[in-house]
């Protein structure tokens, strides 16, 4: 039995780890949409579909049906921007923030489009707003079939720490994410980043413009050479603590100017994951924060991925691409998941 083509159109689609992860697993993406136009470069570079530089608020049902081809099974794929659903602004009203109303516009496309599958990603807070409840009950009230939960990236062979909320509906039948598939002993950060070159604080390697380690002022290399893999900045002598963090204010953050341990997964990766202040960001043993490349490859992105032209690199830019990046690994698992459901509905 020819099984048919599973299409996709992916929304919110940064710089595409969402749509690599989808490949891996298959499945033909076309089309990206975001309203970030410094995505372009690597979204196309590397996935070989189209970047849209466009709101999801101004897309028409017609522009998003132009992309699938005839007799394909259709994905819409749309992962919102977190900020107004995020732990970060628990007791702030965000209901006026601009990015409030993108689930909603995404929804519009789906009563509009009718596709047989969706999947949204977002932080594990969004199940706590009312506009993520009135998108679950929009798509039920379609047929679709509703399966969503928080899923621990660990478990399926991300190294680092991250939990994010993935739904999946289908109008097939049942859908469920695939079995766990590491149970047992996680990634870790030395198997993940073990094998790159040494480079120092400031430096960028000759072969690889992204493996870049920004640079540490004269107090910060001193911090750093007194922190110990998995320790916290009470680990310094008390010249070099923070004014911050001698306040009682500042001793509920251990995690700041911190090392990784090599023996385990990484922390989650931020938009600020190349700043060694700026969270458990120092490599395990060299005297630096990791590089735009090993924050990459805890975010499961291919060791050649692509994310600005070599001339026009900058650290500020790539680290929020990399930060809010669906990891690619996770893409794939989404995939991995759809993919197997559609076969099964057509063996049933």
């Amino acid at each position: 039995m020819t099984l048919p083509r599973i299409d996709v159109v992916d929304l919110f689609c940064g710089v595409g780890g969402l749509t690599a992860g989808l490949r891996q697993a298959g499945l033909s993406v076309h089309a990206g949409y975001d309203i970030d136009e410094n995505c372009r470069y690597a979204y196309e570079k590397n996935n070989g579909a189209s970047f849209v530089c466009k709101s999801v608020e101004d897309l028409s049902v017609e522009e998003v049906s132009s992309w699938y081809r005839s007799g394909s099974i259709k994905l819409l794929a749309g992962c919102a921007p977190c900020q107004p659903f995020s732990s970060y602004n628990q007791g702030r009203d965000t209901r006026s923030d601009r990015k409030w109303p993108l689930l909603y516009a995404f929804k519009r496309l789906i009563e509009g489009i009718k596709p047989e599958l969706v999947t949204m990603e977002n932080v594990p807070d969004v199940t706590k707003h009312e506009v993520y409840h009135d998108f679950v009950a929009a798509l039920e009230a379609l047929d679709y079939r509703v399966w969503a939960g928080k899923v621990t990236c660990i478990e399926y062979g991300l190294p680092q720490h991250r939990k994010r909320h993935v739904l999946l509906a289908s109008r097939l039948g049942d859908v469920n994410l695939i079995q766990k598939t590491h149970l047992g002993e996680p990634v870790k950060v030395q198997d993940a980043i073990g094998h790159l070159p040494k480079i120092s604080a400031g430096e960028c390697h000759t072969l690889d413009p992204l493996h870049r380690a920004a640079a540490l002022s004269h107090l910060n290399l001193k911090r750093i050479i007194h922190s110990k893999p998995g320790g916290t900045w009470r680990d310094w002598p008390e010249h070099l603590v923070a004014d911050c963090h001698r306040k009682s204010s500042g001793r509920t953050y251990p995690s700041v100017y911190g090392r990784m341990r090599w023996e385990e997964p990484a922390p989650t990766m931020t938009t600020l994951c190349y700043g060694f202040g700026n969270g458990r960001f120092g490599h395990p043993d060299q005297n630096r924060a990791i590089s735009l490349r090993e924050a990459a490859i805890l975010q499961s992105f291919p060791l050649d991925y692509e994310f600005m032209p070599t001339e026009k690199i900058n650290f500020r830019t790539i680290g929020r691409m990399i930060g809010n990046a669906v990891p690619v690994r996770l893409g794939e698992v989404i995939g991995e998941s759809l993919r197997q459901h559609v076969e099964q509905a057509h063996q049933a």
